[in-house]
């Protein structure tokens, strides 16, 4: 959740080292261009495949921790959706964002909140919260606080690859994709490496299944009749890796596990070329259910959420 800054230009809701194309001057120069991301992942397989022009054409991982449901609406839903929404004011974010918010008054590095003046979520989003049971990954999912975010590519909209908070919000979050598609970029700080295996043999250069891992091992006498030759596995940095997750137009995403805790994600200006509507729905942590310190207070959030009688605070 985000809170409006003191932005330069006008409509616009940048502090710090952000910006948008409204706050960027002439004077001023622009955020230095994002290099491309070098793997895309594939909802079939559940593997980051490296992309042809990368240098890791031809090698892939495990990608872990992203449900990706198609169409999860229909067009009509859709228009419907976002017309409700814009019945109501959209307030200036950063980054050339717009933003409704639907949940409690956060500080999450005081770690404090207040229920405040939220009432809870949106009429509209009682249906959206049903179809979700349908989905493997969404038992026992219960949304306590739904953001609206309005991208636009006039406005340079974007979102900075970030974690999500999890002192308050739960294991899963889960967004639906509106009005155009776009990419969500998955970048890693961490130290350690990412094992990638080869999707094809060195001697025939076709490609391996891409359902699980081969077990491959280097060549001893490269060009010796008869010797099944393929590459072994590579380790490279984590940091070198980056992932593209392909959004259709109406797409439902779930990231959790490790494709919510040990990877980043965020949104390049770039793949914002038409107006884009996010909507993200949080549970709540452990901290906040049955068993946990805040347990009570968890308990009325939820209360208030479910009641579907919201409107953004």
């Amino acid at each position: 959740m985000e809170a409006a800054g003191d932005g330069e230009g006008p409509g616009c809701g940048c502090k710090g080292i952000r910006s948008c194309l409204l706050c960027e001057g002439p004077a001023q120069a622009a955020p230095p261009p994002q290099g491309e991301d070098n793997f895309t992942y594939c909802p079939a397989t559940g593997l980051a495949i490296g992309n042809e022009h990368s240098e890791f054409a031809g090698w892939a991982f495990p990608f872990p921790g992203v449900f990706l449901a198609e169409e999860f609406i229909s067009q009509d839903e859709e228009s419907e959706i976002v017309e409700l929404m814009d019945q109501d004011d959209w307030k200036p974010s950063q980054s050339g964002r717009k933003k409704q918010d639907y949940g409690p008054k956060v500080n999450f590095k005081k770690q404090r909140l207040k229920a405040g003046s939220f009432t809870g979520l949106p009429s509209f989003s009682k249906k959206l919260v049903a179809q979700m049971k349908a989905c493997s990954v969404l038992g026992g999912f219960f949304p306590v606080e739904q953001c609206n975010l309005d991208y636009m590519p006039e406005r340079g909209s974007a979102i900075d690859p970030h974690f999500d908070d999890w002192w308050l919000w739960g294991e899963r979050l889960v967004s639906l994709n509106l009005l155009s598609q776009t990419v969500l970029s998955m970048s890693c700080d961490s130290e350690d490496s990412i094992q990638l295996f080869p999707t094809w043999s060195q001697e025939n250069r076709e490609r391996s299944p891409l359902g699980s891992p081969r077990q491959t091992s280097a060549c001893r006498n490269p060009g010796e009749e008869g010797n099944d030759c393929v590459l072994s596995p590579r380790f490279v940095p984590s940091k070198e890796v980056t992932v593209a997750i392909h959004l259709p137009r109406r797409s439902l995403v779930v990231l959790q596990g490790a494709a919510r805790y040990k990877w980043k994600h965020g949104i390049h200006r770039r793949h914002i070329q038409h107006r884009r509507v996010c909507v993200t729905f949080r549970e709540l942590s452990a901290e906040f259910s049955a068993g946990g310190k805040h347990e009570e207070l968890g308990k009325e959030l939820l209360e208030r959420a479910l009641s579907f009688q919201g409107r953004p605070v």
